[in-house]
């Protein structure tokens, strides 16, 4: 069994920064669950470019406003409260935030804990 409280990631290396968001990873590769699981801010006004090349991802939004634009065909979904996007496809895509947002995003394969984003906005595969 494993209990968690984001309280605990707060501060920790499990909070990880980027230039506009902050992850707080609270289940990561070394748990053995086969994801892993983050709470994550993303800043009002901001858009994030990502392409997860190795793995899936799946986001709920619990809080905010903004919307996704998957970039190999322009379309535009938007996101807000109560609302989740997977990128099934390893979708190249933009995240624009009109309003703070928290999400909580669910990786496979699992984050190690302390990934960031590389240029293409990927994060590496790792053993």
């Amino acid at each position: 069994m494993k209990v968690r409280a984001l309280e605990d990631i707060l501060g920790s290396s499990r909070e990880v920064k980027g230039e506009n968001w902050t992850s707080r990873r609270l289940i990561v590769a070394e748990d053995h669950m086969g994801c892993s699981v983050h709470d994550t801010l993303i800043r009002g006004g901001t858009e994030t470019k990502m392409w997860y090349k190795h793995h899936l991802e799946s986001v709920y939004c619990i809080e905010g406003e903004g919307e996704v634009i998957t970039l190999s065909d322009q379309s535009v979904w938007p996101i807000r409260e109560n609302t989740l996007y997977a990128l099934d496809q390893h979708d190249e895509h933009v995240l624009r935030a009109f309003t703070d947002m928290r999400m909580i995003c669910v990786f496979n394969p699992p984050l190690h804990g302390d990934e960031k984003h590389d240029a293409d906005g990927t994060y590496p595969m790792r053993p």
